[in-house]
């Protein structure tokens, strides 16, 4: 899965990603592929992105690296000239295309009816949405349960400076949707921290919980007598209160590091959470850094090589 965090100072912009690529075999079982793998590519002069998620894609009946379509992207004749939101909104189209998620979406409906059967389970509602399946059954004890199913997710972090200046950060969501996560031009949200990917550990050290919360029984309830809204606003006074306004483009490098090396130690010595155990440690393997300023433009901090010995080659 990985983990891609940002964060956007005054200084400029930093982006950090691990190194981890994992499968899932033909038996459904997750496994760690290579600690080798690019997660940041520079799309122009001003303009990075970071990618989670689904790793491979098909194309003419061959599996190929996401890497792959990015590069074919780079390519293009006008590239350099696009701003933040243009290179979000071709991204997610392209990969809305080559991704085809909404036939899996289908199979996943049929699986999930055969899934019940064979346990014993009776299916009482199943909802196709835009993105996901939601269902309702009955165990083979008598007890009501509900879920929710969809199919692997690539996710994007889109950020960088665009030729007026300004800056902007964008996630986006396949299936899902595209989202605005910083604008220099909207008050209180020039700066701060977005992740993509694996970000739980995160989540919990910097906003005080993670989202799984609303998995939680108590939580469930809290909410159905207060409102969803109002819980998580609530919630929000366990965030810590880090000025990112006066954080330095080296302090922003350093945060967005500890995020990624404390998660994969957390990984390291963890199985999950106890509500859901047996988590995949996704994170993990070199950490790459780039930064983007007004002036200098997108700079790497540290990038992986090629290797043979003591030979090292940077094909960029």
């Amino acid at each position: 899965m990985s983990l891609v965090i940002n964060t956007t100072t005054p200084e400029g912009i930093v982006l950090a990603a691990d190194s981890r690529q994992t499968y899932r075999n033909l038996k459904g079982m997750a496994r760690i592929g290579s600690d080798n793998a690019m997660k940041l590519f520079q799309i122009n002069s001003r303009i990075c992105v970071g990618i989670t998620g689904l790793a491979f894609l098909e194309e003419d009946g061959v599996l190929k690296n996401l890497s792959k379509f990015i590069d074919e992207f780079k390519r293009g004749s006008k590239i350099e000239k696009l701003d933040v939101e243009e290179v979000a909104v071709k991204l997610h189209s392209l990969f809305n295309e080559k991704y085809h998620w909404k036939v899996q979406l289908d199979l996943a409906a049929d699986n999930i009816k055969n899934d019940l059967q064979v346990k014993g389970c009776e299916l009482l509602k199943l909802e196709k949405n835009q993105f996901n399946i939601k269902f309702s059954f009955k165990n083979p004890q008598g007890g009501l349960e509900e879920g929710v199913a969809g199919v692997d997710m690539i996710e994007l972090l889109v950020a960088g400076y665009n030729k007026n200046g300004s800056h902007q950060v964008f996630g986006c969501y396949i299936p899902g949707e595209i989202q605005k996560r910083r604008d220099s031009n909207d008050k209180n949200n020039e700066y701060g921290s977005s992740w993509i990917g694996q970000g739980d550990v995160v989540s919990r050290i910097v906003l005080g919980f993670d989202g799984r919360i609303s998995n939680v029984q108590y939580t469930k309830e809290a909410m159905g007598i207060r409102g969803e809204q109002q819980i998580f606003d609530e919630l929000k006074n366990l965030e810590y209160a880090i000025q990112w306004g006066t954080m330095t483009l080296q302090d922003g490098i350093d945060f967005c590091t500890l995020m990624i090396q404390t998660t994969s130690a957390m990984q390291r010595f963890s199985d999950g959470i106890n509500a859901d155990p047996g988590d995949m440690p996704g994170v993990g393997g070199p950490i790459d850094v780039a930064v983007i300023t007004p002036n200098k433009g997108f700079v790497w901090i540290n990038k992986k090589k090629l290797k043979f010995g003591s030979n090292e080659v940077d094909l960029d």
